[in-house]
């Protein structure tokens, strides 16, 4: 290979560098985005400038959502999504892409959790939880990817995991979360392959236990509260902005050299184990 005369090390562009973390203009489909993660990303994308499309299965949440962030200055809008069922994936899909003119940015809050001890697991429940927290990340990539790519835009997916996605928890009935969330972190890999020739970036965010509602069952029993507490090198429960800070990154200019990979924003809980 035959390198050009001089220095193959760029200038530093202070655009470029101003245009780090712009995510100003770029439209952002948000399934699942109503719940206490997919809220503080919706609100944080739409604070910054990007337009977004909230999804979920209660169309009034999704509403609200939305008027909400429009009050403060956003644009946003809500639809309704059970994600479990393909066909209202792309209908979704095609509705969001007709509201804002097109999708930059998936950026996937679908998922569920039914815990069951091994020996109780049912057959309904482990299909619901393969057909929200896996199958639907499949084809809500697969719809807006198609668009994507026949609109011929360098998009990005992104796809929230968790921890259980590298690691079991003794004592608790997380078969069917922590097989649908590792299928996931695949998920994630594979289409990351596949999609790169077309310039889209696939990547996945990984919390653990983030504060909301969501969790109080958990933070109430002080004996698990304590063992949480306890094994997270940092000590305390995540917030979720700084689960939106991460998803921020991957959408900007500043992720623009990342795919395929798993980021765990667990306070050093993965690290340690």
């Amino acid at each position: 290979m035959n390198h050009p005369a001089g220095s193959l090390t760029p200038e530093i562009d202070l655009k470029v560098v101003d245009r780090l973390f712009d995510i100003s203009g770029l439209r952002v489909f948000v399934p699942g985005g109503y719940g206490a993660i997919g809220e503080a990303i919706s609100i944080a994308m739409a604070r910054l400038g990007a337009e977004v499309v909230i999804a979920g299965p209660t169309l009034e949440k999704a509403v609200a959502l939305a008027e909400r962030i429009a009050v403060l200055g956003g644009r946003a809008h809500g639809l309704v999504l059970d994600a479990r069922k393909v066909s209202a994936i792309e209908t979704c899909s095609r509705e969001a892409v007709s509201l804002m003119g097109g999708i930059d940015v998936l950026v996937n809050c679908v998922g569920i959790q039914r815990e069951q001890a091994l020996m109780e697991v049912t057959e309904e429940t482990f299909d619901e939880m393969y057909e929200t927290n896996l199958k639907s990340a499949m084809f809500l990539a697969q719809s807006v990817a198609r668009d994507q790519i026949s609109r011929g835009i360098s998009g990005r997916h992104i796809h929230l995991l968790s921890v259980r996605s590298q690691l079991a928890l003794r004592g608790r009935g997380y078969s069917a979360y922590c097989a649908t969330k590792g299928g996931l972190a695949m998920l994630v890999k594979q289409h990351a392959m596949e999609l790169a020739p077309h310039g889209i970036t696939v990547n996945g965010v990984a919390p653990t236990f983030i504060r909301s509602e969501r969790i109080r069952p958990h933070l109430d029993k002080p004996a698990f509260r304590d063992f949480i507490l306890e094994r997270n090198p940092l000590g305390r429960i995540g917030d979720p902005m700084e689960v939106a800070g991460q998803v921020i990154t991957f959408a900007s200019e500043a992720g623009s050299y990342m795919t395929g990979q798993v980021v765990y924003v667990d306070g050093g809980v993965t690290a340690s184990q």
